[in-house]
């Protein structure tokens, strides 16, 4: 299996999973959603406000590689001032944000071919440090950073009594028929 086929099933678990994080979430009041319950971001409308944030900074990031044209819509989104910042508040605002960023990492994921993942990335991160790695493994860190960050969110809701099921990737590997051998 090629390195794209692996990011393409990345980006599209991405976007399941979003779906029923916030699904789940919005089965809750929205004080519920918004209560502090000590996690590291504060409360499941925290944590899922940074996985905007993160991808949003990640995003404007990748729009600058030679393989970001794809990004161009996201280059006109204000960068966002600090990891933990809340910039919709309520959770309806922010999926629309979410659903977004999903279709735009999905369009973009899709149109990567091999060698594009091999050119570096110079980039700045949030502290103004220079990088440059390269763009398939940042690739792995972004569908990681997203997938940790998630699974915090779904514990919170489970916390809250909200079951968000199944979350594991193996239910969109797809069964090989035959003898594959």
């Amino acid at each position: 299996m090629s390195r794209t086929t692996q990011l393409r099933l990345m980006a599209e678990y991405n976007g399941w999973m979003n779906t029923k994080v916030y699904d789940a979430a919005a089965t809750l009041p929205d004080a519920a959603v918004a209560l502090d319950r000590g996690a590291f971001f504060g409360s499941i409308l925290g944590t899922l406000e940074h996985l905007v944030v993160g991808d949003t900074l990640w995003l404007k990031r990748f729009a600058e590689h030679p393989a970001g044209t794809g990004l161009a819509p996201i280059r006109e989104l204000p960068a966002p001032t600090s990891l933990a910042q809340i910039q919709f508040g309520a959770l309806a605002p922010l999926r629309e944000r979410r659903v977004w960023l999903d279709g735009l990492i999905d369009g973009w994921i899709g149109g990567l071919d091999e060698p594009a993942l091999d050119v570096p990335l110079v980039y700045r991160n949030s502290r103004g440090q220079p990088f440059t790695r390269p763009l398939g493994l940042l690739l792995v860190h972004f569908f990681n950073h997203q997938t940790h960050h998630r699974g915090q969110a779904t514990t919170l809701l489970a916390q809250a009594g909200v079951d968000v099921g199944v979350t594991d990737l193996l239910a969109l590997i797809p069964e090989v028929t035959g003898n594959p051998a």
